[in-house]
């Protein structure tokens, strides 16, 4: 099949029609069509029969689908398809409606409260009127279409996945009452709540399930190895049967939910299946919305590629672990400055015992929850010393503790990417290389670029220069703007040599070979940092 952009920008419907006959699942929730003969849109991974090329309009965004009268396909769940990320590098409009996009995509930016357009726009410091006119500039459809269109899958999805009350899927997706909820979904949908809502559902077992979608090609072993090798005694661990198990709390509108969430692939279904404790029903969508970012489920691998695939090749698969917590995130990153992973869990899992609340769970050795910014802003001095950590990493911990509980420091990914790095670095003990590995897996920014990493330089052959850290960023420019899935294939392939050139990059390696020893077995090493790389170059 020929190649198909999809950056909205240059979304061509011939190539969409290609891939929607293929039913290629590389551009699942890349656009979405919808069939004028039925007035449905649909994934391009549907089953149904392929409709006719000229009953076909093609949509960036599953809200433009809807403002133009199409209705959600009941077989295929537009609902479950990975997010459309787009990252611009362009004009400054562009930038700036995409940056609202990410903010009204994450729930922790508003507390899990619906965001006006009001508080968007002061959000990012320009007038309402602006927002509205780039936002549609961008995505054709308003802030609140875009917002509304997000709210009624999310709903859909819980609807047909969850035993939840309509009541409580009302609340929980952000109507503020049900009468708006079924006024709403009879609108968009042309049918009740209650219509949709499917009877038996739910699989058996412990919590609630719902299903993530994702784009192949993805390693599911590397990523899991990864999360293995770093798992805090007590509140997480990856079973013989592959799959992620922790505790995790999430407030929302000033109220805390604490339980476990439970993490396996459906790899032929190319879907990650989520369990939920009935503690964190409530937060549902705060919930899910963590779970895509940590496994990075809304990757676009098609436009990875075509960056990284001449100096990474046999790495497709790979993707930038995330964060469940962003707090949670950058504690392990200063406690892992310039020591193995081992030591850095080890580490952690003293913080865990000695800070964290207990939690029923009902799992084995899962039975404690990460501290609070405000456990350990209190923290000062022997308490943690006494717990093997040095002084400058406690002061780093304090400080970094003391500014996420005053809300200066947010660590999501709807936050300002420069002046959170700006903000990190301020603070004691965090240095650049902290800054942007929290950049790179809490704010899934994918241009992050730990450019004083120790690995990284060895990975890129630069270790011997006058000036490591200037070589490996001069390298580094030809990757833009997936420089975060560079420096995760370069550290999982540390036995390939590859140095920059004035012309890019060049790499020897036998991408066979990388293969044969399996991607997994590449990131679980015990010389890897707990953040990632060897050693850092922030302070010790």
């Amino acid at each position: 099949m020929s190649a198909m952009s999809t950056a909205p920008e240059t979304l061509q419907p011939d190539a969409c029609y290609l891939a929607l006959k293929a039913r290629d699942a590389r551009f699942d929730g890349c656009f979405f069509t919808g069939v004028t003969s039925t007035g449905i849109y649909c994934r391009p991974v549907c089953r149904v029969r392929t409709p006719r090329r000229e009953n076909c309009r093609f949509f960036t965004h599953a809200a433009q689908a809807e403002r133009a009268g199409f209705r959600p396909c009941l077989r295929c769940r537009p609902e479950l398809a990975p997010h459309a990320q787009a990252w611009s590098m362009q004009d400054a409009g562009s930038i700036l409606a995409q940056q609202a996009a990410r903010l009204l995509d994450e729930p922790d930016a508003w507390n899990g409260s619906v965001p006006t357009v009001e508080q968007l726009a002061a959000r990012l410091g320009v007038s309402e009127r602006h927002v509205r006119r780039i936002f549609e500039a961008q995505f054709g459809v308003s802030p609140l279409q875009y917002l509304q269109t997000r709210r009624l899958l999310t709903a859909k999805q819980l609807l047909a996945d969850t035993r939840l009350p309509i009541t409580q899927v009302a609340l929980v997706s952000g109507f503020g009452s049900l009468r708006r909820f079924n006024a709403a979904f009879v609108q968009h949908y042309g049918l009740s709540p209650t219509r949709l809502r499917r009877e038996g559902r739910q699989p058996d077992g412990e919590g609630l399930q719902v299903r993530l979608g994702y784009r192949p090609p993805y390693d599911t072993a590397a990523m899991l190895a990864f999360f293995g090798q770093r798992a805090i005694a007590g509140m997480e661990q990856v079973t013989a049967d592959g799959c992620l198990r922790r505790t995790l709390q999430v407030s929302v509108g000033g109220r805390a939910h604490a339980g476990w969430i439970e993490a396996g692939f459906d790899e032929p279904r190319h879907q990650l299946v989520l369990r939920v404790s009935e503690s964190l029903h409530e937060a549902l969508p705060q919930v899910i919305r963590r779970t895509r970012a940590a496994f990075d489920l809304d990757c676009d691998p098609f436009a990875v590629n075509a960056v990284l695939q001449d100096a990474f090749p046999g790495c497709d698969g790979l993707r930038v672990p995330g964060a469940f917590s962003g707090w949670e995130l950058a504690v392990c990153a200063v406690l892992g400055q310039q020591i193995t992973v081992a030591a850095a869990r080890t580490l952690a899992g003293r913080i865990v015992e000695r800070f964290g609340q207990p939690v029923a769970t009902g799992h084995a050795g899962l039975g404690r929850l990460f501290p609070t910014p405000g456990a350990l802003a209190q923290a000062d001095g022997d308490p943690l010393g006494t717990l093997g950590i040095v002084r400058q990493r406690q002061a780093a911990i304090v400080a970094l503790a003391r500014a996420v509980q005053s809300g200066a420091l947010p660590l999501h990914g709807g936050a300002d990417v420069q002046a959170t790095i700006a903000a990190l670095k301020a603070l004691p003990g965090i240095g650049d290389w902290t800054a942007q590995y929290i950049a790179m897996r809490a704010l899934r920014w994918p241009d992050a670029f730990p450019a004083g990493d120790v690995a990284l330089h060895k990975a890129l052959g630069v270790q011997q220069e006058r000036q490591p850290a200037r070589a490996a960023e001069a390298a580094s420019q030809a990757w833009k703007p997936w420089r975060s899935y560079a420096v995760i294939r370069a550290w999982a392939g540390l036995s390939t040599t590859v140095t920059p050139a004035k012309a890019g990059v060049q790499r020897n390696a036998p991408a066979a070979a990388a293969k044969a020893r399996g991607l997994d077995s590449r990131l679980r090493g015990n010389d890897l940092h707990f953040g990632g790389g060897l050693l850092t170059k922030d302070p010790s």
